[in-house]
């Protein structure tokens, strides 16, 4: 019996198999709810859902990147759509490898595998070829992926390819994330009539899985001076905007920002580059953004409940740039710059490498092109991703933040 209590019936029914991992799952939160004394903050829920190894989305078995709802995915990412995303991230990577005089590359969540597979060849092809190629990834099941994929299209490449648990404490290299910061756990806060509450989840009388606000001054929420001090400053913008009263749905990023922190305090020498949807913070807390930006995605169908299927869909909200920053920036790493990924992309040389393939060839040049239109518009990818870097031992800057960056927004 399945025990989610949320079913609507516009999304795909899961198997019966996947429908027991999720059960499975429930119990746990359950049972997590129970001995924290009936309510646990989102960002826990977050980190439960996604991670809890086995059953979490990204350490369970469940097939997440694809095209299409028909192969069993959720959704897809820049590396899936063409391989020409690597091969134009490739040129700044390079870029930063020569300047920091380093020869590994580190990914996180390295999903099918395509972009390291993309990056080994398309480095190897500028004469800049790694020495080793890290892969950080919880998921079993996504390794094993990767690790086909890459003997696959690297071929004797992927023999420099190694995959870890664990951070070292010191790195020299550059290091890379597509779609990471999305995934981090946040907080939930809402404001009612102009009052605060910390979001949490509890369980209702039929046993399902609820949204409950609790208090900032309960024993149970976490409110941190840095959160704090930035509810005040939202609530300073809607009051003037909005008035008093006016209600409003916020996340913080405190999850993000210590793993930002972290890497950049590995990172010896080298740069770090992320790549994400989002916006700097005064677009971020909008007064018109009275919702917040949590979503869920299931069979390529985005929708807003995350107690859906727990395990089998991934919950994401956008990164708010501002405090990821500020927490590169706090390590004594240097801001290495900050722009859309539309201009990122065409400052790396995209539509130079998209010129490669003949246009007379319709088979290649048509999805090319298509894929590239994808990536760089303002109404699909180019806009809503951005793509922020740091760097440290770096004394010269990189050509794909040359023209258009953005840091100045931060």
């Amino acid at each position: 019996m399945n025990q989610n209590a949320h079913e609507p019936a516009s999304l795909p029914v899961p198997t019966a198999d996947a429908l027991a991992a999720s059960d499975a799952l429930v119990a746990q939160i359950r049972g997590a709810i129970a001995a924290a004394g009936g309510w646990l903050p989102f960002d826990r829920y977050m980190e439960l859902a996604l991670y809890t190894p086995g059953l979490g989305y990204y350490s369970g078995g469940a097939r997440k990147f694809g095209r299409r709802a028909e192969d069993g995915s959720d959704f897809v990412t820049a590396p899936e759509l063409s391989p020409l995303f690597a091969q134009a991230l490739a040129r700044p990577l390079a870029q930063a490898l020569e300047a920091s005089g380093t020869r590994e590359l580190m990914e996180f969540g390295a999903g099918t595998g395509r972009l390291a597979a993309g990056l080994l060849l398309a480095l190897d092809a500028l004469g800049a070829p790694l020495e080793r190629y890290t892969i950080v990834d919880l998921s079993g099941e996504l390794r094993e992926r990767q690790r086909a994929t890459i003997e696959a299209q690297a071929g004797a490449l992927a023999s420099r390819v190694r995959w870890v648990d664990a951070l070292p404490q010191r790195f020299e290299g550059v290091v890379l994330g597509n779609e990471v910061l999305d995934a981090m756990p946040v907080q939930l806060y809402a404001r009612t009539g102009g009052v605060w509450h910390a979001r949490g989840v509890a369980v209702d009388e039929r046993g399902a899985l609820r949204f409950e606000a609790r208090s900032l001054d309960a024993a149970e929420v976490r409110l941190t001076q840095e959160d704090a001090a930035l509810l005040a400053e939202i609530d300073a913008a809607i009051d003037a905007e909005s008035g008093p009263d006016a209600d409003y749905i916020a996340e913080t990023h405190a999850a993000g920002a210590a793993f930002t922190r972290t890497v950049c305090s590995m990172l010896a020498r080298g740069a770090a580059f992320f790549i994400d949807y989002g916006f700097p913070r005064a677009e971020y807390y909008h007064p018109q953004r009275i919702e917040g930006t949590l979503m869920c995605h299931y069979r390529h169908r985005a929708h807003g409940d995350p107690f859906l299927y727990p395990g089998l869909q991934d919950l994401t909200a956008h990164v708010e740039f501002t405090r990821i920053a500020e927490a590169g920036v706090e390590t004594g790493a240097d801001l290495l710059g900050y722009t859309s990924q539309a201009r990122f992309l065409m400052n790396a040389g995209i539509t130079e490498v998209l010129a490669d393939i003949d246009p007379a060839d319709t088979a290649r040049f048509l999805p090319a092109a298509n894929a590239v239109q994808k990536l760089m518009s303002e109404a699909e990818m180019g806009e809503l991703f951005k793509v922020i870097a740091f760097s440290r031992g770096i004394d010269r800057a990189i050509d794909a933040f040359a023209r258009g960056d953005r840091s100045h927004t931060l």
